[in-house]
């Protein structure tokens, strides 16, 4: 599709772009991309977010060892290679590093963050397991935190109709993503997932009014555009973390003829599914959108929403079977991908099978194997 071009053509000038904004003064604000920051506060100040969600490198992943332990998600540790290896331009303009602390695989790379390159400035606060209005003020206080910290460090204050102009914006680009998402539950399919997932990446990085157009663009061409050719199962994929880069499993996927209709994922994945009310107090509305209203992560508790959401997006996508795909180590994922098929049959119907990955290269005849076997299976 020409919006896909029309991406790739901005990501190929965007760092160049991003070098010139910063050389006339704006800030470059980095942030973990785990869903849990508000771009809004960074907009509204004149800032500019971008996403740390790149990874899939096993030489970078393996760096990070002369940092931390082996033992954590290795999308965090792959972070922790990006900043201090300085190998990738983006990690290296940021100006501040945004962390929002959802656990401790994130925590090792704050601390790393904080610790070893602390020539870049960062500011940390805690994400809340539990869903209540102790949790949600708690949540609430830290972006009010986050909201002086990047008036003082930028130099602009942030006023209500900065930030309201802000919400407005980051609202028509959640509103365009789940447009293109939900015409994925038509039975016949006209967005392919590595598509979706190509612009939802790009969003992480891409200057918002002109992702705003590109998607536009892209929900236009798709009333013209004939459905896809009819493949094979069509697959919910989900787990931890899809991040730009790890593109092996979707690969897989679909050269063995699973279709991928819907992703699911915690972090690496821009949540797109509410929008924040512009009606009374923003700041708290803001946090009702990026905490109480999402859907929460594996490591919540209890964990039932998630698995809940994920049986209606089943239904919902007429998937065929559900694909779970989580991170070594990360133990939340791991621990429900044990009871969550025996739910999934009685309550969809649907096979399920899982897999786990470490960014390695070793993993994909396995894995090719694993996922083509369960693709014949769902077929018969």
């Amino acid at each position: 599709m020409n919006a896909l071009a029309k991406l790739d053509e901005h990501l190929a000038t965007r760092l160049a772009e991003l070098r010139t904004a910063k050389q006339n003064g704006r800030k470059i604000v980095g942030y973990a991309a785990g869903g849990y920051f508000p771009e809004e506060l960074a907009l509204a100040c004149d800032a500019v977010p971008v996403g740390f969600a790149r990874c899939g490198d096993k030489q970078v992943l393996n760096r990070a060892g002369a940092y931390t332990c082996r033992f954590f998600d290795p999308f965090w540790r792959s972070q922790i290679g990006y900043v201090t290896s300085q190998e990738d331009p983006y990690y290296t303009l940021a100006d501040l590093i945004v962390i929002p602390i959802t656990d401790n695989h994130c925590r090792v790379f704050a601390n790393t963050v904080g610790y070893y390159t602390p020539e870049i400035p960062s500011f940390v606060f805690g994400v809340p397991h539990v869903k209540d209005e102790y949790a949600l003020d708690y949540y609430l206080q830290g972006i009010r935190r986050l909201k002086a910290a990047l008036e003082e460090f930028t130099g602009v204050d942030i006023t209500e109709t900065r930030l309201r102009e802000a919400i407005e914006l980051c609202n028509r680009e959640r509103r365009l993503l789940r447009e293109i998402s939900e015409t994925r539950k038509a039975p016949d399919l006209k967005v392919a997932g590595r598509d979706f997932v190509a612009l939802n990446h790009g969003s992480f990085l891409a200057d918002k009014e002109t992702m705003i157009t590109i998607l536009e663009s892209f929900r236009d061409e798709l009333a013209d555009s004939a459905p896809l050719p009819a493949g094979g199962p069509r697959i919910l994929f989900t787990g931890s973390t899809l991040a730009q880069g790890d593109t092996e499993a979707m690969d897989i996927i679909d050269d063995m003829g699973g279709v991928i209709v819907m992703e699911e994922f915690a972090e690496g994945i821009r949540p797109y599914w509410g929008d924040v009310s512009l009606e009374g107090d923003l700041m708290a509305n803001l946090a009702q959108t990026y905490f109480m209203d999402r859907v929460c992560p594996g490591w919540f508790r209890p964990g039932t929403e998630r698995l809940d959401f994920l049986i209606r997006l089943a239904k919902e996508y007429r998937a065929e079977a559900v694909i779970w795909y989580h991170l070594l180590y990360r133990e939340s994922y791991k621990v429900d991908s044990y009871f969550f098929p025996d739910r999934l049959k009685k309550e969809a119907g649907l096979p399920m099978l899982t897999i786990e990955s470490e960014y390695d290269a070793m993993d994909t005849g396995p894995l090719k194997t694993r996922i083509e076997t369960f693709i014949e299976t769902v077929r018969r």
